[in-house]
């Protein structure tokens, strides 16, 4: 298979951007990516999105960006799949260009969900859930979590409060990325005193919701001319794997079994043990879903996820750093687009350019995003070529 790398990356700020369209963001993050990678033109784009159509009113992004970006006549579609659309949009990007097929693809990651308020953003969140027997019912995406991690407390006997480590970790990491939602760190009497969202979820569980978009650059690294202005990442492995969408029809709604797969399968590509990676930008759309991801690629046992990022295991100085650039929670939780910023972090990270966020020595991270409670996991091995 052709080796695939990454040589653009671009990306807004996330936050509430109530004056500028859908279209803009994506643009401002494809001519980012495209002067980051020298100027290399792309013959299809990939984009990840989950929600606009419902939200944005908005089909057909394909052509609508492709010709806003003055990119005339190039392949381009959007890739769906919930809050992994922009990992498997980059999974359809690594595919194109390994295959021979496309020798250079842009992958693009945006989502506005301030085009609506309210109620209608609750009802768009719920379309990624099993329409027929969860979200007609009521079930939010927020109050599933709830439900998991009520259920987790049973099963191991730990109170809410030990989810809290996850938070204090993303919200510190947060303080060093210029373009994330929320900078400042969080204490412990912070997060334990925080308001109630789903009980036993809290105000500090929940990744804020957030527009955004990224942008990825991929090709094949003998069409990298010489002289390039920064360090090539490798995608050494790939992989998407889907579960029962409906939490009610797995076996054990704590084991996240698309997350231990598509890891096991990354991994196995790019030549390497999870432990081998040097940083893991997991899906921490709740506190219960990064535990849960923790458990599930094998780097805690069940029920001692929470205990990792206590010790500053998951800290930028420990064994595996974990969301180094704020993560969902800190960053903002951008739907379609999270696994593109992911990526981009990922890159930033290998290329040492992660600024006070810079994880020592940083030569392979391990990059998930996740389709509702892991009903899809896009799962990523970047590794920095030498």
């Amino acid at each position: 298979m052709t080796e695939v790398v990454i040589a653009g990356i671009g990306q807004t700020p996330v936050g509430e951007h109530w004056d500028i369209s859908l279209r803009d963001l994506a643009l401002k993050a494809i001519e980012a990516a495209i002067q980051d990678g020298a100027g290399l033109q792309p013959q299809a784009l990939y984009i990840g999105n989950m929600l606009a159509p419902v939200i944005s009113g908005q089909s057909q992004l394909g052509a609508l960006i492709a010709d806003y970006a003055g990119m005339g006549w190039v392949e381009a579609c959007v890739v769906e799949a919930a809050g992994a659309s922009g990992g498997a949009a980059l999974r359809q990007g690594f595919l194109a260009v390994a295959s021979g097929m496309l020798d250079m693809v842009l992958v693009v990651g945006v989502e506005k969900f301030t085009d609506q308020v309210g109620t209608v953003v609750d009802a768009a969140l719920a379309t990624g859930m099993d329409s027929d027997y969860e979200a007609v019912q009521g079930l939010t995406p927020n109050a599933q979590a709830a439900l998991m991690m009520r259920r987790y407390m049973y099963e191991y006997g730990v109170a809410r409060e030990v989810f809290g480590g996850i938070p204090l970790i993303t919200h510190a990491n947060g303080v060093g990325n210029k373009n994330a939602m929320f900078r400042k760190a969080i204490s412990l009497e912070t997060y334990t005193g925080a308001g109630i969202v789903d009980d036993p979820l809290n105000l500090f569980d929940v990744a804020p919701l957030a527009d955004g978009a990224a942008a990825l650059l991929l090709t094949r690294p003998e069409l990298v001319p010489q002289g390039f202005p920064h360090p090539l990442v490798r995608i050494s492995g790939s992989s998407l794997v889907t579960d029962a969408l409906a939490l009610h029809d797995r076996p054990d709604p704590l084991e996240l079994k698309a997350v231990r797969i598509s890891v096991e399968r990354a991994c196995r590509q790019a030549g390497i043990m999870p432990k081998d990676v040097d940083l893991f930008e997991l899906y921490d759309a709740s506190s219960i879903l990064a535990v849960l991801s923790l458990e599930a690629a094998g780097f805690a046992e069940r029920g001692k996820g929470w205990q990792l990022a206590q010790d500053g295991y998951c800290s930028l100085q420990g064994k595996l750093p974990i969301c180094t650039m704020g993560g969902l929670k800190a960053r903002g939780n951008t739907g379609g687009a999270v696994g593109v910023y992911q990526a981009v972090e990922a890159v930033l990270q290998l290329r040492g350019q992660a600024g006070q966020n810079q994880v020592k020595n940083a030569q392979r991270a391990l990059v998930q995003s996740l389709g509702g409670p892991a009903a899809t996991a896009a799962t990523h091995v970047l590794q920095k070529l030498t």
